[in-house]
């Protein structure tokens, strides 16, 4: 069942349309279980909440670095809208309290639970928009995203990791590494894809993402790892 009230408390917004904040917490695959509901998953949702997210983000950068180039403002964004930042702060409002999953996904609280919870924030997101309008919308990113951003650059975890080990692999080999897709899995709404990094014919590392370029960023930063390499930039 359903707690909405819990659920706008956890959020700090009440809606109008109570069924389309249940909207934005059910996954495909619990309507597969049940289907008779009559509910809609969240995906139409994610994919509004994604571009609200963008917008207010690249808005606050924007004004808040004016001496920043496009590739810094746009590594800043990336930074806040990945998968590892949008899920962190789903678990933190306590976000998989109210999931409506199958009971597969029920259990599997690793990798693929922290896709569904970065997707679950930008279907929140798409809900409030909805429902309160781009002000409210804003103000729930400012909240939970945009104030991380001071962290972020202290931590140096904005640093693109493909083009850092891009760096230092021309530094220190005098190589540009290749990316190969190793792995895929998953159907077509909820593919896993595996990246291999080579140096020439040297796999270097392996890393997984919800789209090619997600796992090549991971598969960079183990490259990084695995190499010993710092991520101070040049």
């Amino acid at each position: 069942m359903f707690d909405t009230n819990a659920c706008e408390e956890r959020i700090g917004v009440t809606f109008k349309d109570k069924s389309i904040l249940e909207q934005a917490f059910t996954h495909r695959s619990y309507l597969n279980e049940n289907k008779d509901t009559g509910r809609e998953h969240n995906e139409r949702l994610e994919f509004l909440g994604d571009a609200v997210l963008e917008l207010v983000i690249t808005h606050f950068l924007y004004e808040k670095y004016p001496d920043k180039n496009e590739g810094e403002l746009t590594a800043y964004r990336s930074a806040l809208v990945k998968t590892e930042t949008l899920s962190s702060v789903s678990e933190s409002l306590g976000f998989n309290d109210f999931l409506l999953l199958s009971r597969g996904e029920a259990k599997d609280t690793g990798r693929a639970r922290q896709y569904i919870l970065a997707n679950t924030f930008e279907s929140v997101v798409g809900a409030i928009y909805l429902d309160q309008g781009y002000d409210t919308a804003k103000q729930f990113i400012y909240d939970h995203i945009t104030n991380l951003i001071d962290a972020i650059l202290k931590e140096g975890t904005w640093i693109d990791a493909k083009s850092r080990f891009q760096e230092k692999s021309q530094e220190v080999v005098g190589t540009t590494p290749s990316y190969r897709t190793v792995k895929e899995e998953g159907p077509d709404h909820d593919k896993h894809f595996t990246v291999g990094v080579f140096l020439g014919k040297e796999k270097v590392a392996e890393g997984s993402g919800k789209s090619k370029q997600d796992a090549e960023q991971a598969a960079a930063k183990a490259a990084m790892d695995a190499k010993g390499w710092e991520y101070d930039r040049l």
